[in-house]
Parts: C-alpha cells; sequence; structure tokens
C-alpha cells in the first residue's frame, strides 16, 4: 500500500532540509527519501561560511531569509554558528577601490546593519593573521555568519526528526510524478513533492536539467592545520572572491580587478580560483577552491592543483601548511543562480545552481514553499 504524506521532500541536502523544516512548521506531515545513510554531498563538503552580504537579487533575498532561519536553527537544534561577519583583505588599491564601490550605497544594508566597514591597513593586519606588507586595507561585512557544515547538517536533521519529520534512508527515488514518488522500498503520496537533489537533478528528471542547462561544477578542497599567529575570527574572503560573488563581481570596479588578477596569475585563473578561507572550532582551516564545469564530474584530482592552492595559503599566512583533508565538492551550475520549477502539479524541484547552497538554501526553500502554503501561523511555528 502506498504511504501518504503532505508533503514528501526527495534529498536531504540543505535545501531538502529546509523544505522539510517550512512544512512541519505548517503542521503538515513530511517525509524525506535520502539515498545515502547520511549527509555526503555539497552540504557538508563546503566551507561553512554563510555569505549573504555578497548576494544580489534573488539570492540577497533568500539570503536574508536564510539568516533567521540558521539562527533558530541553531539554537534549537544545538550547533556551533557564530556571527562573525566575514573579513576581505585587499591587497591592491583596485581591489580596495572595489570595496570602496560597494560601500558607497551599490549594496545597502540590512535593515539596521550595514553591509560593509571599511578598514584601513592597520586595522585590517590587526583583524587578520596577514602581514601589513601584504595589504593596503581591507573590509569587514557583519552581518554574514559561519558554521560547521559537517556537524550542522547532521543536527537539523535530528532536530527535524523531534518534530516529526520521518526519514527514509538508504532509499533510492525513480519516477517523481504528481501525487507520488516511485521508490525501491515502494510508493510514496504526497499532494507536494519537492526534488531538492541539486546536481543530479538530471537523475530523476532529466528534461528538466537538460532545458535549464544544469551541468555540475566540481571543485578542490582541503583541510589543513597551519600554525596562525592568531585564529581567524570570520571567514577570510580575497580578491579572487570579489570577482565571483555577484554583489561587487557586477560593479564597474571588478572588471579591473579580474583583468589584473587574471593577467598577473593565469595559473591561478585557469583552475577558477576562489581563493578563501575559514577556520573550525578545531582551529584547522578550510583552504579553496577551484571549479571546472562538466555534465560529469572526473574522479581524478590533479595534484597540480592542491599545490597552488597551498603555496598561495603559504604565502598569504607566511607559514607552511599540513594537509589533513583534501576532498572533491560537486554541486550544480546553470546561467541561473536558482532552479524553481514545478515540471508536474504538485511537484516543486529547487536547486541553487551557483556554490551559495548553504548561504541561501533554508530561505529558498521557505520562499517556495510559503507561496504554495501560506504564510506560518506563529502557532505552529516550531
Amino acid at each position: 500500500m502506498t504511504e501518504q504524506f503532505d508533503v514528501a521532500v526527495v534529498g536531504s541536502g540543505i535545501v531538502g532540509l529546509g523544505a522539510a523544516y517550512a512544512a512541519v512548521r505548517r503542521g503538515l506531515s513530511v517525509m524525506v527519501i535520502e539515498r545515502s545513510t547520511e549527509p555526503v554531498g555539497a552540504t557538508i563538503r563546503n566551507f561553512g561560511h554563510l555569505c549573504f552580504t555578497p548576494q544580489s537579487g534573488d539570492a540577497r533575498r533568500y539570503g536574508i531569509a536564510s539568516r533567521e532561519l540558521w539562527l533558530r536553527l541553531a539554537h534549537d537544534a544545538g550547533f556551533w554558528l557564530r556571527e562573525s561577519g566575514t573579513h576581505v583583505i585587499a591587497r591592491h588599491d583596485d581591489e580596495l577601490a572595489l570595496l570602496a564601490a560597494f560601500g558607497n550605497g551599490a549594496a545597502g544594508g540590512f535593515g539596521d546593519a550595514p553591509a560593509i566597514r571599511l578598514l584601513d591597513t592597520a586595522e585590517t593586519a590587526a583583524a587578520v593573521p596577514v602581514s601589513p606588507s601584504q595589504l593596503v586595507g581591507g573590509a569587514v561585512l557583519p552581518y554574514d555568519l559561519q558554521t560547521d557544515p559537517r556537524s550542522a547538517a547532521t543536527a537539523i536533521r535530528r532536530h527535524l526528526g523531534a518534530l516529526g519529520v520521518e526519514f527514509r534512508m538508504r532509499t533510492s527515488v525513480g519516477r517523481v510524478g504528481t501525487g507520488v514518488v516511485d521508490t525501491s522500498r515502494g510508493p510514496i503520496g504526497a499532494d507536494t513533492i519537492v526534488v531538492a537533489v541539486n546536481h543530479d537533478i538530471d537523475q530523476i528528471l532529466p528534461t528538466l536539467a537538460e532545458a535549464r542547462g544544469i551541468v555540475r561544477c566540481s571543485l578542490d578542497m582541503l583541510r589543513v592545520d597551519l600554525p596562525l599567529s592568531r585564529p581567524l575570527t570570520a571567514p577570510l574572503l580575497t580578491g579572487w572572491s570579489l570577482i565571483r560573488y555577484s554583489a561587487f563581481a557586477t560593479l564597474p570596479e571588478a572588471a579591473l580587478v579580474r583583468a589584473r588578477l587574471h593577467g598577473d596569475r593565469p595559473d591561478l585563473a585557469a583552475i577558477d580560483l576562489n581563493q578563501m578561507y575559514t577556520q573550525l572550532p578545531d582551529g584547522s582551516l578550510i583552504v579553496g577552491d577551484s571549479h571546472e564545469k562538466g555534465l560529469t564530474t572526473s574522479p581524478f584530482q590533479a595534484e597540480s592543483t592542491a599545490d597552488l592552492l597551498l603555496a598561495e595559503t603559504s604565502l598569504l599566512f607566511g607559514a607552511p601548511t599540513r594537509v589533513l583533508e583534501r576532498w572533491q565538492g560537486v554541486y550544480a551550475s546553470a546561467a541561473d543562480e536558482f532552479l524553481v520549477a514545478e515540471p508536474e502539479p504538485g511537484v516543486f524541484a529547487l536547486a541553487a545552481t551557483t556554490g551559495i547552497g548553504m548561504t541561501t538554501g533554508l530561505g529558498l526553500a521557505e520562499t517556495v514553499l510559503s507561496e504554495r502554503f501560506g504564510a506560518l501561523n506563529p502557532t505552529k511555528g516550531a
């Protein structure tokens, strides 16, 4: 017999967990279907940097919604999260000019909170463990957050289970259609079905994935032991980051930064570098990252890419690194930043089709389901 729920969610990454959270808070019965035994995808293979400030358009809207949900879940589910903000270093005058342009009204603030606070060289050197000789200034983005993705995803799933969400793990999904999900353990019926499997959308809804031009983006990341002179109290971005995030990258000043960086370091441009860092509670440093797009991802990671990442890390912090872990991240990529579609009545496909799923995923799911089910009833807000 077909089991019946109000909402069935395919995938237990951050978007799927966000959909389950939005539904259960509205008093709906929810089943989450996941092929793995625990989170193993992009939701745990990231920096844990919740970078709301550098976003624009829908990403900014979803990010603002996500921030409130992250704070609430951290409190209720009991995982580590800090209101760290983000540090940005400028190592060239054109990067400083880009930060200043952003601060001169390009982004606006977040309610009463400013989007950015510019720092001079001495203030930047005091904030981050980088030699002043490498700096011309920097900035703080106070609105951003940081978490540990490996512990956060597990804690959220445990919390959702306590709220009444059912999880069907080690279960693969075949066809998804209006009212039913066919799984390896039998059919599951639901009035609303959310497919939140990120880059594997082409395995379940291939026609939709092809129509939207969704491919996979693979990236190299490392966790290292690095003897810093003092801790990183916030995620750290560089000029290579500024030319990737839309709120910075779309400003006219970004063109000069991009041209110089690519001209000076074609080897780093070739790996599509985002040079950024976060420090975990145990003191280790997450280092990344490169980007390569295609319909499939190669299982082979070139050591030359890791060599570049490590060399730039040692140069920036003035200390040798010791690699603790290496991994390959994979996420969906497309011309649009988000996939929001209803390919069949009652079937919703949701994904962040760029590398900002942790930043925006909770808000994306909440926004779409609030449009379907209405605003949250405060008496049912778990």
